[in-house]
């Protein structure tokens, strides 16, 4: 049996990640991913009501008709966590291939989400909730497991794909945090085993292969958070954070800070109220009973518009816009364009770093702006991140041995970053590492 690894896309940007590997005339697809930034540039376009064909022309998603050209039968579509740009170009890809698509039960709640409210196409794949832990026979010569591990979201795990030849291990994305604000450590001693029963190859995240040292745990962000707020605690200045509205742990963090001084924490935004409602609602997450979420905008302007009225000491609104998005709560806020207004001395908490590109640096320089002409004081990268750094990967790479090392997720700046960092441990670029760009292949010996 010989296998192939396929990169679909997430090889050449950060975003719209998929990968095929073939086995024989196997194939399991790898995570179905969008890029929003390449949607932002068209102002006017609304995902769910376009045609693949124009998000792939749009690079906004994966092209996969690339797969055409790939001999076998799909098995299996399996996503390792619930990022847009791991699962978002299901709606509009996964119809095309009968496979089911496996993925945890947090993960595949928010993919049915994605699915009912999808426009275009009716996709009517099997969803299979896989927990960490689990395995999943896929066929005579293949199955799935599901290995514990950290991100910037819950319920995420590294991907092992059983074959006859070795795992392949798929980590896109990962954290080896070891002192998380929610659930367990990654699983190290399964990893450990893993390793030593035979990895193949290892697809990689390749992020921040540049950062040395080890990321910091999730506990120095809640920290920050924890300082921050608190010291506010007699100010009677309005305090708001804004923060990913999928990272539920951060979220967590702030709404239990604003509720320890005494100020009642509200998510405000569709995207916000979607993951945590689902969250809370799958008991993944325990939030103050102070806490409430409103995602409809006409009840979010009601609620800001109440907010006001009572007072903006007494809220600490959590909201979506760290990256300057148009339409968000907080630009909508800088802009203007809520009942809700900004007065010198408020606060506005950035619980997220900029996603590293043009589009987000000059957008979040403009609402930084405009809240700053309006007297707010900015309190900016009250964060960790939710990826490896380069002793994480060291770790990893030891603790699993592979035969091969695919680099993934990440520019080719990235990649071929990671390409020379795997050579001062013993590898060597074209025999046991594999730098690839979209739509390329390769196979392993």
């Amino acid at each position: 049996m010989d296998i192939e690894i396929i990169a679909v896309g997430g090889y050449d940007e950060v975003g719209r990640n998929m990968t095929a590997v073939r086995c024989g005339k196997e194939i399991v697809i790898l995570d179905m991913g969008l890029r929003l930034d390449q949607v932002m540039i068209h102002e006017e376009a609304e995902v769910e009501n376009l045609h693949s064909l124009d998000l792939i022309q749009m690079k906004a998603i994966p092209d996969d008709t690339l797969m055409n050209t790939v001999e076998g039968t799909v098995k299996a579509i399996v996503c390792s966590h619930g990022h847009l740009d791991h699962i978002g170009a299901i709606p509009k890809l996964a119809h095309r291939y009968n496979a089911p698509i496996i993925s945890t039960p947090y993960t595949t709640e928010l993919i049915r989400q994605q699915i009912a409210g999808e426009q275009k196409f009716g996709v009517n794949n099997k969803l299979f909730a896989l927990k960490s832990g689990q395995r999943y026979t896929l066929s005579q010569h293949l199955s799935l497991e599901f290995v514990r591990m950290q991100h910037s979201i819950i319920d995420t795990v590294t991907v092992v794909l059983h074959t006859p030849h070795g795992a392949i291990v798929y980590a896109c994305d990962y954290k080896l945090d070891r002192t998380p604000v929610i659930g367990e450590p990654p699983d190290f001693a399964r990893l450990r085993q893993i390793g030593k029963e035979g990895v193949l190859a290892l697809i990689v995240e390749s992020t921040y292969i540049d950062n040395r040292g080890r990321a910091p745990s999730e506990r120095i962000a809640r920290d920050l958070v924890r300082d921050t707020i608190t010291s506010y605690e007699d100010d009677k200045s309005a305090i708001m954070v804004s923060t990913f509205s999928s990272h539920i742990a951060r979220v967590k963090t702030i709404a239990e800070c604003a509720h320890e001084i005494g100020r009642k924490p509200v998510l405000l935004g569709r995207s916000m109220e979607r993951y945590s409602s689902t969250a809370e609602q799958m008991k993944l997450v325990g939030f103050p009973e102070t806490m409430s979420m409103f995602g409809n905008r006409r009840t979010v302007d009601r609620t800001l518009r109440r907010m006001m009225k009572m007072g903006k000491d007494k809220f600490v609104p959590i909201i979506t816009g760290h990256q300057g998005e148009p339409g968000s709560i907080l630009t909508r806020i800088a802009l203007g364009d809520t009942p809700y207004k900004v007065d010198k001395g408020d606060k506005v908490i950035f619980s997220a770093k900029v996603i590293p590109n043009p589009m987000n640096y000059g957008q979040r320089y403009m609402i930084e702006a405009h809240l700053g002409m309006a007297g707010a004081r900015i309190l900016p990268d009250l964060h960790v991140t939710g990826h490896a750094y380069r002793e994480d990967h060291y770790e990893f790479i030891h603790l699993l041995n592979p035969q091969h090392i695919i680099p993934a997720h990440g520019h080719i700046r990235m990649t071929s970053g990671y390409a020379e960092f795997t050579g001062e441990i013993g590898y060597t670029l074209h025999n046991d590492v594999h730098v690839l760009s979209n739509g390329q292949r390769v196979k392993l010996k």
